[in-house]
């Protein structure tokens, strides 16, 4: 099983917005940058953890935790012309986007901060603090455990 963290923008799709996704259960898509999308199509696998982070809002944070309950698979949206994540290059033969279902696990007590993630050494080698703006990034089973304890 692999770990990862997956960043949103809260008042896009939240943490609380997954909850409340029938069966607690939601599309990872729109992902438009090629190493995150690499890592999506070639790596993400159903069954890894995915740790939900909020960006671009006042606080960004860890706000808890979910489970890829669908590998990838071509990104619907791609193919919409109404809708912002269309791309006109991407045919059904040959997509260029994917997505993955992610399913609700739990919320932490305490959103964990990237400030308090960026002053604990023990994270000093996250992805999220060497290259913050990648949106699917790896996490080591090390990472995922203390941010758990640090969560709860």
């Amino acid at each position: 099983m692999n770990y990862w963290l997956f960043k949103s923008e809260p008042d896009e799709y939240s943490l609380d917005d997954l909850k409340g996704e029938p069966g607690q259960t939601g599309r990872w898509d729109g992902i438009r940058n090629y190493q995150a999308r690499n890592f999506l199509r070639d790596q993400v696998e159903e069954g890894d953890g995915v740790l939900l982070y909020h960006s671009a809002c006042k606080v960004p944070a860890v706000a808890g935790t979910a489970r890829v309950v669908r590998s990838a698979y071509p990104d619907p949206a791609q193919f919409d012309p109404e809708s912002k994540y269309y791309d006109p290059k991407a045919s059904s033969e040959n997509p260029r986007w994917f997505c993955v279902d992610i399913q609700w696990q739990s919320e932490f007590a305490r959103p964990v901060s990237l400030k308090a993630i960026k002053q604990n050494p023990e994270l000093a080698e996250m992805v999220l603090v060497k290259q913050g703006r990648l949106s699917i990034q790896p996490v080591t089973a090390a990472e995922w455990k203390l941010m758990e304890k640090l969560g709860n």
